[in-house]
């Protein structure tokens, strides 16, 4: 377990890993991934954007989910979107030339 994480447990009280609920062990298990490699890829960070914009919608299509934190995820829902974008943004241009180069050559 890298020692930030272990020290988070400890700040927060947790004992074990098995004490957390599902969406933070998702949580827990994405961060330890990404901290026990050397270098993170592109995949790695799209990846992980994607699961924390999972567990944001299901924290906003959860009914218990009180109102004020579900408008706090927003700004997380606007950074992890923007990264993605971000990181698909060059594909997403060579795609429309290459659309728009074959336009041309019919």
């Amino acid at each position: 377990m890298h020692g930030l994480l272990s020290k988070l447990l400890q700040k927060r009280g947790i004992d074990n890993i098995n004490d957390l609920d599902k969406e933070e062990k998702q949580t827990w298990n994405e961060w330890e991934k990404i901290l026990s490699k050397e270098e993170l890829s592109i995949e790695d960070i799209k990846q992980f954007c994607n699961s924390q914009l999972g567990v944001i919608k299901g924290k906003w299509s959860n009914l218990d989910t009180d109102t004020d934190k579900k408008k706090d995820l927003i700004p997380y829902f606007v950074v992890y979107s923007t990264l993605l974008q971000a990181i698909d943004s060059p594909r997403s241009v060579r795609e429309s030339l290459e659309k728009q180069l074959n336009q041309l050559i019919k």
